[in-house]
């Protein structure tokens, strides 16, 4: 195998780049708790980093249970929204109707930092409880390193 002057420089810069999120959320306001997990697990598994530099709402904070707290980061932009999980509207004909397993699964996954903030703030309900960026976020997740 010959290596070439490009390829040689190609690799050079690889390895001095700086490593970049693997996964960046800017915008996401949640989903099937199910899809949730199983994207969050092939996270994990791959040893990916997260930077949450935006809305993560409802299972999208899933994140916070199932990728190592060390590969998250968070961004002055960041914000975590927590509510109680409920069935597809599309099946109970546009009503929310809140599901207790659902919840209590959601509750699971979630590390101690997160169950205090949502305990200390009245529990998981049917409203949108948020965590802005600051000390109560920081208290959470750490605020993302320059070089990330």
């Amino acid at each position: 195998m010959r290596i070439t002057l490009l390829s040689l420089l190609l690799l050079c810069l690889a390895a001095v780049s700086p490593a970049r999120a693997d996964l960046h959320i800017t915008r996401d306001h949640g989903g099937y708790v199910e899809e949730y997990k199983a994207k969050y697990q092939r996270v994990r598994e791959k040893g990916e980093r997260v930077i949450i530099d935006g809305i993560c709402n409802s299972a999208c904070t899933l994140v916070l249970g199932i990728v190592p707290m060390n590969k998250i980061c968070v961004t002055p932009r960041a914000s975590l929204g927590f509510h109680q999980a409920y069935y597809d509207k599309a099946f109970t004909f546009g009503i929310k109707v809140t599901s207790a397993a659902g919840t209590s699964d959601l509750m699971s996954y979630y590390p101690d930092t997160v169950k205090d903030w949502i305990r200390r703030n009245g529990g998981l309900t049917t409203d949108m409880k948020k965590i802005k960026n600051g000390m109560d976020l920081w208290k959470i997740i750490d605020p993302c390193p320059e070089e990330w």
